[in-house]
């Protein structure tokens, strides 16, 4: 497949608390055909850990595939 499924664009940032749900998301991107796009941003909200996670589409060119 050349492009994401259900018109999903090529180039994601996933961002949410620190938790499972998040840990879900990102495993489903990559399960889809996304590769991570180099590391996670971290950053505390007073409350909370939140990450941003980066995932490109695997035909894109920027990954090298």
């Amino acid at each position: 497949m050349t492009t994401p499924p259900d018109g999903l664009p090529v180039y994601r940032v996933l961002t949410g608390p620190d938790d499972a749900t998040f840990c879900h998301r990102v495993g489903e991107a990559l399960a889809m055909g996304y590769r991570l796009h180099e590391g996670p941003s971290i950053t505390f909200d007073g409350e909370r850990v939140i990450v941003a996670q980066t995932v490109v589409w695997s035909g894109h060119p920027e990954t090298g595939n």
